[in-house]
């Protein structure tokens, strides 16, 4: 508290979240209320009615013209009716800071674009993290300029480090079972290895998005939303009116008001907890590397608690790009994070943090006191809910989630700027395609989130990786899973382990490096299944199938149909299907990844 009382960096969004002792406790009351809660059934087709005794949700977004704002409706209906004048935009993006991208990309694709955020359209001071190629991904698509990315770009280092240790040593040699089971780290060049201003990236983008023609809202809130199939969408934005359009896009992140919605009476299949801080101090010379993904201990035995594996991130701040002031700033962002369900039983977020200053100087030996040693510019903290039923398919006709709100990134992350970066051409390619169509039904949406069948494996690992309350594990279990796959990896070369560690798991990869570590280390084997179940595991063999399919229809079916479409399909619609589920098979099988 102390720490946190001493900062007055007052921000929210991305990794690491929100900061300051006040957000702090906001942020706990939060994860207590998830914790507690008890999931139940509700029958979304019937949104006015009490059910079993389980109230309504709050109808933020409305199809039923008994519900709603009865302004938006009015404003709907004005707009639709004769001589009314038609819709004011394509498309209202309701989120500003990733939603800036997205509006960005369909205004460059002439899409009549508005974005409305609820603060200030700016991005905060803490530097996201993120590889080259996902940044030029922005430029390829007209949100950014190769200018605008050199400007972005505050901290460039060589790569990354994973390891995975019963205990810190460092540097350390050998693989797990010749180095007596220690563990064994191997270094990534090229991932995550950039820092870029949130504030640059986000102020830039917004430049070139007015430039075109859109326009931004800023300081406004949602009200709610009303949607006609036929007629469209109108968005109640209080004492700023009410706009008009012909498809709504949610990008409110993983706490939007349209997925609660959606997902009323659900509690989150995992969740990923975040701590950490931003700080001075640390020791300049060796600060020059980065942690993707880093542990020095066993499994920690909480108690009632359950048990938690505890990982952690790291990342250089300020030391220049290009090699050229490597050595020169003692700032450093380190993230402590874990993977576990929300069950009741779990801990608050500050034992975390109390953990997370207790281990610090273990895993970061030029400081003994954190409090002490460390100048502290920011305290960062977040809990990330993830679901299985990924990415969100629309329940209404014209409103559709991008972003961290379909949940379209890795269970594994905690943040979705670099799965917005993927997904950004084709999501943006195919809402104009649906815009220029008039494909906007719940039919038609429900294909642009389709399902992915690498997002749904990557649940296995975020299983593997956490240990249900109650459970009994070997607290060396998650090290040695990972220690050994990794080494696998790394020796399999970069086409391997690259894009794993920037969340696309690709069929080669993972057949590869499946059969290779159960040569590698085969009595381990029964623990696995163990530890996940049985019918976890089956769940998790579908969509590996799914993922071997995905990969065959990319590389057969996909350059058949294209010219087939081309000659022989006239229906825009029967076009629009097909191009998508062209789509759904190259990233679903992780066959969209660009090496080099």
């Amino acid at each position: 508290q102390r720490i946190m009382e001493s900062t007055s960096d007052a921000q929210s969004g991305g990794a690491g979240g929100r900061s300051t002792w006040d957000a702090f406790t906001a942020a706990e009351a939060g994860w207590e209320n998830l914790r507690q809660s008890r999931p139940f059934e509700y029958d979304g087709a019937w949104p006015a009615r009490t059910q079993g005794g389980v109230p309504p949700p709050r109808p933020f977004v409305s199809d039923d013209a008994t519900l709603g704002p009865p302004v938006a409706w009015e404003a709907l209906r004005a707009a639709a009716a004769p001589g009314g004048g038609g819709m004011e935009y394509d498309a209202v993006v309701c989120g500003g800071t990733l939603g800036i991208f997205v509006g960005a990309a369909l205004q460059a694709r002439g899409v009549k674009v508005l974005v409305v955020e609820g603060g200030p359209l700016r991005g905060r001071e803490q530097e996201w993290n993120i590889s080259m190629d996902e940044l030029l991904e922005m430029v390829e698509l007209g949100v950014l300029t190769q200018e605008d990315v050199d400007d972005a770009v505050t901290t460039e280092f060589p790569g990354c480090r994973s390891g995975f240790k019963n205990r810190e040593e460092t540097p350390l040699r050998g693989g797990y079972f010749s180095n007596g089971e220690t563990g064994y780290e191997t270094y990534t060049a090229a991932v995550l290895n950039l820092g870029v201003s949130p504030t640059v990236l986000i102020e830039r983008a917004a430049e070139r998005f007015k430039a075109a023609g859109g326009t931004v809202m800023e300081h406004t809130r949602i009200g709610g939303i009303v949607v006609s199939d036929s007629a469209g969408a109108a968005v109640d934005l209080g004492d700023k009116g009410t706009v008009t359009a012909r498809l709504v896009l949610d990008a409110m992140g993983n706490g939007s008001p349209i997925s609660a919605q959606q997902r009323y009476g659900k509690k989150p299949d995992g969740v990923c907890c975040v701590v950490g801080s931003c700080a001075g101090g640390y020791d300049r010379k060796t600060n020059t590397l980065g942690d993707i993904i880093y542990t020095n201990g066993q499994i920690q035995d909480k108690g009632s608690n359950g048990n938690l594996q505890y990982f952690w991130e790291a990342f250089p701040v300020g030391i220049g790009r290009n090699g050229v002031d490597p050595g020169t700033s003692d700032v450093k962002t380190t993230y402590m994070f874990t993977y576990l369900d929300a069950d009741a039983e779990r801990p608050p977020l500050s034992d975390l943090m109390d953990d997370y200053w207790r281990l610090l100087p273990e895993y970061q030996p030029s400081i003994s006191d954190p409090e002490k040693d460390l100048d502290v510019k920011r305290v960062l903290f977040a809990y990330f809910p993830t679901y299985r039923d990924s990415p969100l398919q629309p329940a209404w006709g014209r409103v559709l989630a991008v972003g961290d709100a379909s949940g379209i990134q890795s269970p594994l992350s905690f943040g979705g700027f670099g799965a917005l970066t993927r997904h950004l051409g084709r999501i943006s390619g195919a809402v104009t395609e649906a815009l220029e169509g008039d494909l906007l039904s719940r039919e038609y949406l429900g294909e642009i989130n389709a399902y992915t069948p690498n997002l749904s494996a990557a649940w296995m690992f975020q299983k593997a990786m956490s240990v249900k309350v109650g459970q009994r594990v070997d607290p060396k279990f998650v090290n040695r899973l990972l220690a050994v796959n990794f080494e696998v990896m790394d020796g399999m070369g970069d086409r391997t382990i690259r894009p794993f560690l920037q969340d696309v798991i690709r069929a080669d990869g993972l057949l590869g490096s499946l059969f290779n570590t159960f040569l590698a280390d085969p009595a381990f084997t029964p623990q696995i299944i163990k530890h996940v179940g049985i019918p976890a595991l089956v769940d998790w063999v579908g969509h590996v199938s799914m993922i071997i399919a995905y990969t065959g229809l990319h590389g057969v079916v996909s350059p058949l149909l294209e010219y087939y479409l081309k000659g022989s399909v006239t229906d825009p619609r029967e076009q629009f299907r097909w191009r998508r589920r062209m789509e759904a098979w190259k990233f679903g099988s992780g066959m969209d990844y660009k090496f080099g």
